[in-house]
């Protein structure tokens, strides 16, 4: 592949591509992280209103449970009371005495009972201070989330502004190559973006980093048209560089 012409293009000319090139692709780069911003914030509240109803169903299911052993006991507190009653009728010891063994068991049984209860309110306190954490946590990252959506458009908006002067501003700079060069100038940079443009970086291309002869560093020097005979990017020497 041939590196070098007889074509004269300016160091400046090549250096202006470039950073404007550089600046089409950084501003692409910030406009494409917006959605991404917005997505990834919706992520996070998705997050957090999952966690919120997770644990509000939780929470759901231990106060049943808690609601069905408190009717439990009011059930045997109340059997005590009626084999209280026969208690006081019975018409034998033996009855008498299995009447006593049916309330010392349910007594046990409520005594048990009672002490799951209290527990279970307990958790239950637990269980809503965490959810109140929890929607506090939600109710964060709606209001986080707004202001970042906010925000990311306001920033697109001028990012797309900025997009627009821009690509402006590279149509002008274009008019300056030379005709001759315009067709493979366009199809690199149509490919490859900033990388079809590279300074020089010492004695090597600073695009791919393959080492220059002395004539192509000659030709540069002379403000030839020189191409990467690697990569095949336009060279040009950074600003203030002096090839001795």
């Amino acid at each position: 592949m041939s590196t070098g012409s007889n074509i004269e293009i300016s160091a400046s000319l090549l250096r202006t591509l470039h950073r404007i090139h550089r600046q089409l692709t950084d501003l692409r780069g910030q406009l494409s992280r917006g959605p991404r911003q917005i997505k990834a914030g919706e992520a996070m509240v998705a997050k957090a209103q999952a966690d919120v109803d997770e644990l509000q169903e939780k929470l759901k299911k231990t106060k049943l449970a808690s609601d069905e052993k408190q009717l439990q006991l009011k059930s045997r507190e109340a059997r005590i009371v009626e084999i209280n009653v026969k208690l006081n009728t019975a018409a034998s010891n033996r009855e008498f005495t299995t009447f006593k063994e049916q309330i010392a068991a349910d007594e046990q049984a409520n005594s048990v009972l009672s002490d799951e209860i209290l527990e279970g309110l307990e958790y239950i306190d637990e269980l809503q201070a965490e959810l109140d954490s929890l929607k506090a946590e939600l109710d964060k990252q709606k209001s986080e989330h707004e202001q970042r959506v906010v925000d990311v458009h306001a920033k697109m908006e001028h990012l797309r502004a900025e997009l627009e002067r821009v690509q402006a501003e590279l149509v002008e700079t274009e008019k300056e190559i030379p005709s001759s060069v315009r067709p493979d100038y366009e199809r690199l940079t149509g490919s490859k973006g900033e990388e079809a443009l590279a300074p020089i970086d010492g004695d090597s291309c600073g695009g791919c980093y393959q080492t220059l002869t002395t004539q192509v560093m000659s030709q540069l020097q002379l403000s030839r048209l020189v191409r990467c005979p690697n990569c095949n990017a336009f060279l040009y020497l950074p600003e203030n560089r002096r090839v001795t």
